[in-house]
């Protein structure tokens, strides 16, 4: 079938109910587009585990604050769509603001205390913005299962976590990150890197194997890792927003009794805001 490109409400559901009809599951991969191989990567195990593949692309203006990139965000609906025709996807959705609030935009979906940790301390209203759009293309499409990239970690488990507090019956499907060849975990912002910048930006995930390192040999002293490894970053040019080890369940500070760990860390690189972050499996040492 070739790429069908809705950007209203009612076409979309119109051939999502078409394939429920016929007994298809639909997997629903949202993006803002600017679409790079990490995202073909999530319509790849979409395709493999579900029978139809939808992809929205849709710059959130709720997610993005003051000062921040909203209108510099790169807008490649040409190419984005090539890509997504050449992959096979059977669905874009192109919902513009007009469709998306079309009933008005006072409600919004709150988040509680995990939106406020690591990213939500420097982007205020961030996760709410992002969580309130998701909650709607999930209205919208009402896929069986979402699949999102294990990047934006913070954000995978606030999603995960509102989809199960409002009951929406869609499977979250946490998919690992891609990464270029020197580690740098791909993203569409990467593209804001002069070429010294591009250079530098692996040493994130450097940084972060090293401190898993620390944890696998042995070591406990949370602090001081995040510490040596933030000047390690800050001496090479980052300017560190936070370098954190975490429990894997709700970001709080680790500890000794947790299973497993998460190493968060966001920096700017220049003018570029980089996320990253690595797991620790007690079951790998």
């Amino acid at each position: 079938m070739a790429l069908q490109v809705c950007k209203d409400i009612d076409s979309i559901r119109q051939w999502v109910d078409k394939w429920r009809s016929n007994g298809e599951t639909v997997g629903f991969v949202p993006t803002m587009g600017n679409l790079h191989a990490g995202h073909l990567h999530l319509v790849e195990q979409a395709q493999k585990r579900t029978d139809s593949v939808v992809v929205s692309i849709f710059v959130n203006p709720l997610q993005f604050g003051p000062g921040e990139d909203f209108n510099a965000y790169p807008r490649t609906v040409d190419k984005d769509r090539q890509k997504l025709e050449a992959f096979g996807v059977d669905l874009l959705f192109l919902p513009t603001n007009a469709s998306v609030f079309s009933n008005g935009a006072s409600t919004t979906v709150a988040v509680g205390d995990l939106a406020g940790r690591h990213c939500g301390r420097s982007r205020p209203g961030h996760f709410s913005g992002v969580a309130t759009i998701v909650c709607k293309l999930l209205n919208i499409v009402q896929p069986n299962q979402l699949f999102l990239g294990e990047k934006d970690f913070q954000q995978l488990l606030i999603i995960r976590k509102m989809i199960s507090e409002l009951n929406f019956p869609v499977q979250v499907k946490a998919i690992p990150t891609v990464r270029e060849s020197d580690g740098l975990a791909l993203s569409s912002r990467n593209s804001y890197l002069n070429a010294l910048e591009r250079q530098s930006a692996p040493l994130l995930y450097r940084s972060l194997c090293q401190a898993k390192d620390q944890l696998k040999n042995g070591r406990r002293d949370w602090a001081g890792i995040e510490k040596e490894q933030i000047e390690t970053l800050e001496k090479a040019g980052f300017t560190v927003d936070f370098f954190s080890i975490c429990s894997v369940e709700d970001l709080l500070p680790a500890a000794n009794e947790h299973a497993s760990w998460v190493i968060l860390a966001a920096v700017m690189l220049g003018q570029t805001r980089l996320i990253d972050n690595i797991r620790v499996m007690r079951s790998e040492f």
